[in-house]
């Protein structure tokens, strides 16, 4: 009985790692208009993909505390295969400006991009922490 209950949540604990996401994990960003970065937890919201600010970096790249941790950076993101996501938002902190976004995944490096009124914006490319 007791190999039986250690396979069921071997199998089950398995399967959940074989849901996760390439994208989901911790990205850094690239410096914001004032010098600014930080980094965004990836995970999943749902059925959806959302980022969270877990840490901010001045532009001398020491920690500082930021009203900004712990808030949302990207939400509603779905995966649409090989490496692209998209139907979401990116909130840029700096500008305090909600874009309608896209994400493509390469490897370690994610690049970000939004729009707004029909001006869209590169949000340049984040590396992968982990």
């Amino acid at each position: 009985m007791k190999k039986l209950v250690l396979a069921t949540v071997l199998t089950i604990a398995g399967a959940g790692a074989a849901l996760a996401d390439p994208v989901f994990g911790t990205w850094k960003t690239i410096p914001d208009d004032n010098g600014n970065s930080g980094l965004i937890e990836v995970a999943a919201c749902g059925s959806k993909i959302c980022g969270t600010l877990v840490k901010s970096f001045g532009p001398d790249g020491k920690e500082i505390n930021s009203p900004n941790t712990g808030k949302k950076i990207i939400w509603d993101m779905q995966a649409d295969g090989d490496g692209k996501y998209s139907g979401g938002k990116v909130w840029s902190p700096d500008r305090d400006k909600t874009y309608k976004s896209r994400l493509e995944l390469k490897g370690s490096s994610l690049a970000v991009k939004g729009c707004i009124l029909g001006i869209c914006r590169d949000g340049g490319t984040w590396s992968r922490v982990n």
